[in-house]
């Protein structure tokens, strides 16, 4: 019987060694997601794909909090489920062991809560853009003063374009020379 556990942070100001302290413990086996949203089915995220693969009956996964399995409330009861017919005990942060019946309904609330949340995140994101769109052509500048939608350029591509072909730069000096990446480098002149 294996004490495992399991991570997920989607943003940069979410931390694994935070939810690993609150844990408290020491575990057999940690698996860790890191840069993937809830909304992505917990099945198809590589470590917790690894976690299904490697889980076997009697072992206990514990997990931070619910939403850390997932924020599609189907998803979550489906793969609680999952766990409880394979006789894998869901340990959760403040919660404790969830079993059949009275377990399942918190975990069919708390779901649908982290469903919501996801909607609501959603929606947000959704209203700013709209409302940087909006600044953006009425005023040329974006709701929050930028001058377009998205990341800046990391430099402007036709001067990287020029400068290459002027200097007859390998794309490892054109790098150099505008602080930029190869990637970044490549596409600008792929499309020049």
């Amino acid at each position: 019987m294996s004490r495992l556990a399991y991570f997920r942070v989607s943003t940069g100001d979410q931390s694994v060694e935070a939810q690993r302290q609150a844990l408290g413990g020491h575990f057999d086996k940690e698996f860790v997601d890191e840069g993937i949203s809830g909304a992505t089915p917990a099945a198809s995220r590589p470590a917790f794909a690894k976690l299904l693969s490697y889980v076997r009956e009697g072992d206990t996964i514990h997990v931070y909090a619910l939403d850390r399995l997932g924020r599609d409330a189907l998803d979550v009861q489906a793969m609680v489920r999952r766990l409880l017919d394979m006789g894998v005990a869901l340990d959760v942060h403040g919660l404790g062991a969830i079993g059949r019946g009275v377990g399942e309904l918190i975990v069919a609330v708390l779901a649908q809560i982290a469903d919501m949340e996801r909607m609501r995140i959603k929606e947000r994101c959704d209203s700013g853009r709209a409302a940087a769109r909006a600044a953006l052509e009425a005023t040329g500048r974006t709701h929050r003063g930028k001058a377009s939608l998205g990341r800046p350029k990391a430099a402007n591509a036709a001067e990287v374009v020029a400068w290459r072909r002027e200097n007859g730069a390998s794309i490892t000096a054109t790098m150099a020379h505008f602080g930029i990446s190869r990637a970044t480098v490549a596409r600008y002149c792929a499309t020049a």
